[in-house]
């Protein structure tokens, strides 16, 4: 792989500024959000070259940026943020992403690590029964057409209304679970097919179930607001998205709007939209135009799916710790804590250049970070700012940090979203062998039980930039700020 040789400035210890000088097409600058010793792998491969033709998307505001987990993907760079011009802007499925909606649910308990640790390989392992998991995994629900229609409307209020969790989740949800302008009517037979038989279901790659302890504080004030209250505490991460539903519209708007771009020299150039691009994979409509519109709609039914997903996965994991301790949920303050979206475009209000202005934030694999006093934070939190729920690898640790006002000054809101990997998948199964992964994983007290074994060496520790380097990016930049480090106990792996 070739390093990356296009310009780059150091603001300070954690900017890195690719001028717009770059490319004629740039209105913006590109702004990285690193470290000196992260900047290495950064520009090994040509993410960088991303963040440039994203500052190219017509009505692009403030910068093009990427968060310290930064890695290349389809047009967007994955750990990039663009907010676009909500009056004369577009929006690109590139810069949301295949899996519409993967994020981060974060449930808490009262339980002690001390307490569960002769229980955790049961706990998985009735996790891993309890959750259907695994490449092309089915959920134990089947649900009509009609039926995946009210999931993409409701998310996961219609998962509560089923019996699957509790009222007071939904308050602790990002969109309270289900994002408005939903439209069915725009979804595929085949998105449908697919959706059909996947809702509750955990998927394969990256996605997992985690059993983990609470290691260290570092603000205990926004700690205990989030409901952690010391080193010890058990807590369970869910990480998952929409599954095929939300893949095959991404695919669908993708064919769409590509098909109406032409190579015109070095660029891509769409009569019908008016709109020039220089990559085709950022191809991109006006959020006006019925073509943005139908994307649009698509993405928030595929998003409200990914909501109610991880709201029946939640429920489900309630009651495999039922089953394994024998005390309900209640009990044991199985309460939700917060979920958040890593992939998702929003209609949002931000200060640019002293004005107030409307803008689609492209967040693909990154984490809405919003400040204290906004009023899209929940009230229980709205102090400290919005949870950040930022997992790791299986073997290192996963963090839970909070927004912040530079943030809303600088990123539209935004930060990280996890460690970002450093290897292909191809790449991490030449190097590593599942059998080895697991012996090591398991001698540091960490039981992991996957659908296959090849998922295991995909997901390796050492496939993945460190976790807590990304981490200490973000915070020292200030666009983010740690609240609590947790470690892994026992992992389901998809």
């Amino acid at each position: 792989m070739s390093r990356w040789s296009g310009p780059l400035e150091q603001i300070d210890d954690h900017r890195f500024r690719i001028p717009k000088r770059y490319k004629q097409a740039m209105s913006v600058d590109g702004i990285i959000y690193s470290s000196v010793e992260m900047m290495d792998d950064v520009t090994m491969g040509d993410a960088p070259e991303q963040v440039a033709n994203v500052a190219a998307l017509p009505g692009v505001l403030g910068a093009s940026m990427a968060m310290p987990d930064i890695h290349w993907g389809y047009g967007f760079p994955i750990g990039g943020v663009a907010a676009v011009s909500a009056d004369d802007g577009v929006v690109s499925p590139g810069g949301v992403g295949f899996d519409v909606n993967c994020g981060v649910r974060l449930v808490r308990t009262d339980l002690d690590a001390e307490e569960i640790r002769p229980h955790v390989r049961s706990l998985v392992d009735a996790m891993f029964k309890n959750v259907p998991s695994g490449l092309g995994s089915k959920g134990k629900v089947h649900l009509s057409r009609r039926e995946v229609e009210e999931v993409s409307l409701a998310g996961a209020r219609w998962a509560v209304e089923r019996g699957y969790g509790w009222k007071g989740d939904l308050e602790r949800l990002e969109e309270r679970g289900a994002m408005t302008g939903a439209d069915p009517a725009v979804v595929s037979d085949r998105a449908f097919s697919r959706g059909m038989s996947q809702v509750g279901s955990l998927g394969a790659g990256n996605h997992f179930l985690e059993v983990q302890r609470v290691d260290e504080i570092y603000d205990a004030d926004a700690a205990r607001a989030y409901g952690i209250d010391r080193p010890g505490q058990v807590m369970v991460m869910i990480h998952t998205g929409s599954r095929g539903f939300g893949h095959q519209i991404c695919t669908d708007s993708l064919q769409e709007m590509e098909g109406k771009y032409r190579r015109e020299g070095v660029t891509f150039y769409s009569q019908e939209f008016g709109v020039r691009i220089l990559d085709r994979q950022l191809a991109a409509a006006p959020a006006s135009s019925r073509t943005g519109e139908r994307y649009l709609g698509g993405m928030c039914a595929a998003a409200n799916f990914a909501w109610a997903n991880r709201q029946m996965i939640a429920h489900w994991i309630r009651e495999s710790f039922s089953s394994v301790l024998a005390r309900s949920p209640e009990e044991m303050g199985m309460a939700t804590v917060y979920d958040v979206a890593h992939n998702i475009a929003k209609l949002e209000e931000h200060e640019v250049d002293g004005k107030r202005v409307r803008a689609w934030v492209h967040r693909k694999g990154a984490t809405r970070a919003f400040g204290p006093g906004r009023p899209e934070v929940v009230a229980a939190y709205r102090d400290f700012g919005q949870p950040v729920l930022i997992p790791g690898d299986m073997g290192s640790a996963s963090y839970v940090l909070r927004g912040t006002d530079l943030a809303m000054r600088e990123t539209f809101g935004s930060t990280c979203h996890g460690a970002g990997r450093v290897l292909s998948r191809t790449e991490a199964v030449r190097r590593f062998r599942s059998e080895r992964i697991t012996s090591e994983l398991m001698d540091r007290g960490i039981y992991v039980r996957a659908a296959s074994p090849q998922v295991v060496a995909e997901e390796a520790p050492g496939a993945y930039k460190d976790v807590s380097a990304v981490v200490d990016a973000a915070d020292g930049a200030g666009i983010s700020k740690r609240v609590a480090r947790l470690v892994p106990m026992g992992v389901v792996k998809g």
